[in-house]
């Protein structure tokens, strides 16, 4: 029995969750669209680097018939990872041991969202679609958007991130704040902008560990860099600190004046960050949410488990959750869509509650004073 049949799939959300599942579907000759709110394949400049786990992101891609495409994209060597002090004193150093196949290997996120476009049929993604709402008839889902256009679908999943408008037609539970924001920002051409650091770089990733504070930096193949600080916060800070956050001025400030004492060597970052900064104030889903399954609308990725992103667990949940959701729903051991979307929920939840877990515990740990040793002891 195919419980697919003569119906039409909205995915909402084109990142690497909403993507994968689409493949795969598509794969199994699948009616699937998915609409993306960015108005085209390059309107946003991808961010950090990701690195894949075996068990769920490479798994999915196994699956995807897209092995292949990874293993010639990805940056060999990215996966390098220097811990270091606020005075960027290494206290360890693993890129002596980078020769073999990496574990858990790294990708840009720009070539990932190629390798998962590039795979779908033409006109599969509908850029410029901001969903407004959903209205239910018949069965039938009404999606309508932000450039007064509309759509119909019998099968509706969410795969809209952290800020999703199709998560509250699911479920009112609402994530909690943990305690920590993030400022991202970027820094393009960093071998001469930031020289410094980029040479600390290495061409991987730097834990800076001080204080209960991080500062983590990323390269990319495309010779740029990410960081991110991380610091305890009060919810509303980004909104209430007064801060300008496109003014790398007011920016090195805040950091000079936050993280106290560090060294000058991370003040290159701020004095040449390429575009402005973000705060991302870091919430997680309560690990106990449960709700009832609907019958023609289900969730995926962090629309589905938000959580903070230091266990690296973020993209790998939402490609497990779309190679899961997809065998459900291609399943014949199923009487009929809400049977298959329920048992896959049941195991969503499950997991995602488990690794959510693991994730507060790394966040709660990598904001202590003994930062440096817990990582290093994790990951030895």
């Amino acid at each position: 029995m195919n419980l697919l049949e003569n119906k039409k799939i909205a995915i909402v959300g084109g990142g690497p969750g909403g993507l994968t599942l689409a493949r795969l579907l598509q794969m199994n000759g699948a009616d699937v669209k998915v609409y993306e709110r960015d108005a085209h394949r390059h309107a946003r400049t991808q961010g950090a680097t990701l690195d894949l786990h075996e068990e769920s992101g490479l798994n999915a891609l196994n699956k995807a018939g897209l092995l292949d495409a990874f293993w010639e994209n990805y940056r060999p060597g990215a996966d390098k990872l220097r811990i270091v002090d606020k005075n960027a004193a290494i206290a360890y150093d693993d890129s002596a041991d980078k020769e073999n196949e990496p574990v858990r290997p790294e990708i840009d996120r720009g070539p990932l969202q190629n390798i998962l476009l590039d795979s779908l049929k033409p006109n599969t993604v509908i850029w410029d679609s901001q969903l407004l709402s959903l209205t239910k008839k018949d069965n039938v889902w009404k999606l309508d958007f932000k450039n007064d256009t509309s759509a119909m679908a019998d099968l509706v999943i969410a795969a809209d991130g952290a800020n999703s408008k199709i998560r509250p037609y699911i479920t009112p539970i609402k994530p909690f704040f943990t305690g920590i924001t993030i400022v991202e920002g970027a820094v393009y051409n960093s071998e001469i902008k930031s020289p410094a650091v980029h040479k600390l770089l290495n061409g991987g990733k730097i834990f800076a560990m001080d204080d209960e504070k991080t500062l983590i930096v990323s390269s990319k193949g495309d010779g740029s860099l990410v960081f991110y600080t991380g610091n305890k916060t009060y919810e509303n800070w980004a909104r209430d600190c007064g801060i300008d956050f496109s003014d790398k001025t007011q920016v090195l400030a805040w950091f000079k004046s936050e993280f106290v004492g560090w060294n000058n060597i991370w003040d290159e970052l701020f004095e040449n960050a390429s575009s402005d900064f973000i705060p991302r104030p870091q919430y997680c889903m309560p690990f106990d949410q449960t709700w009832k399954t609907l019958p023609n609308l289900t969730i995926l990725g962090d629309a589905a488990h938000l959580m903070p992103p230091y266990a690296g667990e973020g993209v790998n949940m939402a490609m497990l959750d779309a190679l899961e959701l997809s065998q459900c729903l291609l399943s014949s051991d199923f009487p009929d869509l809400h049977s298959a979307i329920a048992s896959y929920e049941k195991l969503m939840l499950v997991r995602s509650s488990e690794t959510a877990k693991k994730t507060l515990e790394s966040t709660e740990a990598l904001h202590t004073t003994s930062a440096i040793e817990w990582l290093i002891s994790v990951i030895s």
